[in-house]
């Protein structure tokens, strides 16, 4: 389905980022992934992606700094002929209730969640505009769209890429570009693994299809809106989250 094609996924070494990374090469992608740091985990799961017979390479970058992810984008633009797809999925969490949230908790869920977000996609356009063609795929969250309780900065870094992904879609349709969100729900993560049992039991609760969700779910369709099968989707927010937010 991606035969030919090169997808560059941030935060692809853990959770849904690998899923998504592992599921482009299942269907014939070569992969560049951008991790924090090239730890012995990573270039293992990237190594990994290369079992499945296509080039994967790990590439280090805080994409908080937008020269770092200049020079990474130039790293890759030399392994590569050229990019198709980009996956914006690097993200953090700092819970806490809002007068708990610390100047850092909100500046460093800011500035990966959304501002990282921006700057990946901003080193990547001018490929896709020279190509006339590209998808990009931004992970927002539910959370963007209905908030929740002890995540105020998650909450308004994810809804900040929702807004990013519409206007990205409208400034760029013309070209070819297409610009689209995936907002999960409860996803089995470790960012889910902190959860007791009778915390899951409650979210699980509130989830018409009773339970949490897999990485594998959110990469379905990452895959759909990364192919030919998506070609006139643009601009849309896409839940994966069970019904839990309808």
């Amino acid at each position: 389905m991606l035969k030919g094609k090169t997808a560059v996924i941030t935060g692809g070494t853990r959770g849904i980022g690998k899923a998504i990374a592992g599921k482009f090469a299942e269907n014939g992608a070569d992969i560049a992934v951008i991790a924090t740091r090239k730890s012995d985990e990573a270039v293992k799961t990237v190594s990994g992606f290369e079992d499945l017979g296509v080039k994967a390479r790990l590439y280090a970058c805080d994409i908080r700094n937008i020269d770092e992810v200049n020079a990474v984008k130039e790293e890759i633009s030399a392994d590569f002929a050229k990019v198709d797809i980009l996956v914006n999925n690097a993200g953090v969490t700092r819970d806490n209730i809002l007068p708990g949230l610390t100047e850092a908790d909100i500046d460093d869920v800011i500035d990966i969640n959304l501002k990282g977000t921006m700057f990946v996609t901003k080193a990547f356009i001018r490929d896709f505009l020279k190509a006339r063609s590209g998808s990009i795929i931004n992970i927002s969250s539910v959370v963007g769209l209905m908030g929740n309780k002890g995540q105020s900065n998650y909450a308004a870094s994810k809804a900040g890429i929702v807004g990013f992904t519409k206007s990205v879609a409208r400034e760029y349709g013309k070209k070819n570009i297409r610009c689209n969100a995936i907002a999960p729900g409860y996803i089995e993560t470790d960012m889910t693994d902190k959860l007791n049992e009778t915390q899951r039991a409650e979210i699980s609760a509130l989830i018409p299809l009773a339970r949490l969700g897999r990485p594998e779910d959110v990469a379905a369709l990452a895959l759909f809106l990364a192919s030919s099968a998506s070609d006139y989707i643009t601009g849309e927010v896409i839940k994966v989250d069970g019904g839990m937010y309808v």
